[in-house]
């Protein structure tokens, strides 16, 4: 696909995910605070909000990654399924931040949502995104917006992250 123009580089990047992170320290308890990333790009971006607190806050919040696929209505998986879902605390009774690196129509969250409550049953959940691009078809709506990118239903918002691309950027499609 052809990169129509990049939204975010990478020190724009770096600002919206720190304004995040603040966002997000500002607004919950870190005692009982747990952060889980949307297998693949939100887990990333949990993992950065994580050490960012670490190191500006000194605050070691848990983080872990949660696979939605067994949990989509849209469920392709075969056989071959290999669930990436990494968690190395309970979420039952902790505030939890769901992070993930995009939020479109809202189906993956409503997923995430599903495979957190399979785990426990948390004190309460926040979405955090990196980029909100509208176009909705359930009822959700982040707490915790990085960028809001005005898009048509037949563009697609990329981020791209150097631990997984080479490079930071979020690019329209």
């Amino acid at each position: 696909m052809k990169t129509d123009r990049i939204f975010l580089n990478e020190t724009e990047m770096a600002k919206t995910i720190a304004r995040l992170s603040f966002a997000i320290f500002e607004n919950n308890p870190s005692e009982n605070l747990g952060i889980l990333g949307i297998h693949t790009g939100g887990a990333v971006l949990a993992r950065r909000i994580c050490r960012f607190l670490k190191n500006t806050k000194g605050v070691d919040v848990p983080c872990g990654v949660l696979d939605v696929s067994l949990f989509r209505d849209d469920n392709k998986c075969g056989a071959d399924y290999i669930d990436k879902t990494s968690i190395d605390f309970c979420v039952a009774d902790k505030h939890i931040v769901l992070v993930d690196d995009v939020l479109f129509t809202g189906r993956t969250v409503r997923a995430a949502l599903n495979a957190i409550n399979a785990l426990g049953r948390p004190k309460s959940v926040k979405l955090a995104v990196l980029v909100d691009r509208g176009h909705r078809e359930l009822p959700i709506k982040p707490d915790y917006v990085g960028k809001n990118i005005p898009t048509n239903s037949g563009q697609k918002v990329v981020v791209r992250f150097d631990e997984t691309d080479g490079y930071d950027a979020v690019e329209i499609l």
